[in-house]
């Protein structure tokens, strides 16, 4: 089931890092917000904090899911050509047991 997921992960790991750089700004306060109510104001510091942390979080998970995918391209490359290589093998070995066969077959009947 995870192969099936593997081709939406590759289209949206590019943008995941994009979509975090804008919506920072959303996150930051206003210049003309009343400062009345110092909670308040920490608060909001707090969430700014923690949706700054947040953003850079998505950014390096974005980087290591890029590398990550990377990874399983090339993994699934060696894999498509070691399938080759033992399909051309077995070729190999089912012509040489086809001619064996026959020679046997040949001084069986000679």
């Amino acid at each position: 089931m995870a192969i099936q997921f593997l081709p939406i992960i590759k289209a949206v790991a590019p943008y995941v890092a994009q979509v975090a750089a804008y919506a920072i700004p959303a996150f930051t306060a206003k210049p003309e917000a009343v400062k009345a109510d110092p909670v308040l104001i920490k608060q909001i510091e707090e969430l700014q904090k923690a949706a700054t942390q947040n953003a850079k979080s998505i950014h390096v998970l974005a980087e290591n899911m890029q590398q990550t995918i990377t990874g399983f391209e090339t993994a699934a490359e060696e894999a498509k050509k070691q399938v080759t290589t033992y399909r051309n093998l077995l070729f190999l070995s089912l012509g040489l047991s086809g001619v064996a066969l026959l020679i046997c077959v040949y001084l069986l009947l000679s």
